[in-house]
């Protein structure tokens, strides 16, 4: 309370920082959920020639299936791929009627699921080889052109979200680290005739210390609790108030079911972060300026 203003100051850095910190950890949660429904949604086509043999469509499909980022794979011979042209394109009768009048011009199709978008580029380097290129209508996987940038462009932006967080964490971890650092360097210059008589008197290290590194870890718990309720407070106006169920590529909905489900444990991983960030500054405060011997 003596240093009431210092101490507002210290925790609302520590607050921002703490809020930064779980807003990163629930993003990340919901890009990923995010990335993983695009994922599944989105599948390479391969259309093979009609000369392809079972024999070799057999054989590519097992290659394919060893390949790391596979996922799954899936053969559509020429009738079943006709089927499922049909059901895409059920509600165009005109389309419909050319492809039946043809005589199935749809090419045999292998699907493939990839696991992780960022190394979809692998599976479409197995798929161009010359080898594989030859047993394919156009000589490439459906996945190019837009619908390619626009896969890149989802994983791109998402990775970038990620390493702006990992970076607000740290810049925000260093700034309230050193206006905690700056506090606990008020309170000691304000007690340093208490602490000279206690020395004096002789007092150990740690029972001068002590009262500043648990003040320091008082700031840690408020903060992590007030960044609590900040974050509640975001979800509630965001879905009530501004009935948003997405911002961008953070789908809300989501972000505010995991926070909910996963409560108890962000509550206590704020507490501990807030209480190592506090204990950790005021111990390197300590340390210097009532220059104590590390025992």
């Amino acid at each position: 309370m003596r240093n009431a203003t210092l101490a507002i100051a210290a925790m609302a850095v520590m607050v921002v920082t703490l809020t930064i910190v779980l807003f990163s950890i629930i993003a990340n949660a919901t890009f990923s959920n995010t990335i993983a429904q695009i994922t599944d949604k989105i599948d390479i086509s391969v259309f093979l020639q009609d000369s392809v043999t079972q024999a070799q469509t057999d054989t590519l499909i097992s290659q394919l299936k060893k390949l790391p980022n596979v996922q799954s794979v899936s053969y559509l011979n020429k009738q079943q791929a006709l089927a499922a042209y049909a059901q895409q394109n059920a509600g165009n009768q005109s389309l419909l009627t050319a492809a039946t009048i043809s005589g199935n011009p749809i090419p045999a199709t292998i699907r493939i699921k990839p696991k992780d978008l960022n190394h979809i580029q692998d599976i479409r380097a197995f798929l161009t080889t010359k080898q594989n290129q030859a047993l394919q209508t156009d000589g490439s996987p459906s996945y190019s052109g837009e619908r390619k940038k626009a896969i890149d462009n989802i994983t791109h932006a998402t990775n970038i979200l990620r390493r702006v967080g990992v970076v607000a964490v740290i810049v925000f971890a260093i700034i309230s680290a050193l206006i905690i650092f700056n506090t606990i360097q008020m309170a000691i210059f304000n007690r340093r005739d208490e602490i000279q008589i206690e020395r004096l008197l002789g007092a150990g290290s740690w029972f001068i210390r002590g009262p500043f590194v648990v003040e320091s870890i008082l700031y840690g718990i408020l903060s992590a609790v007030l960044s609590m309720v900040l974050i509640n407070s975001v979800f509630v106006a965001a879905s009530g108030a501004l009935q948003a169920s997405s911002l961008g590529l953070l789908d809300i909905s989501y972000a505010n079911t995991y926070f909910d489900k996963h409560f108890w444990w962000l509550l206590l991983m704020q507490i501990v972060v807030g209480m190592l960030l506090g204990a950790a500054s005021s111990v390197i405060a300590t340390q210097r300026y009532l220059k104590f011997k590390t025992k």
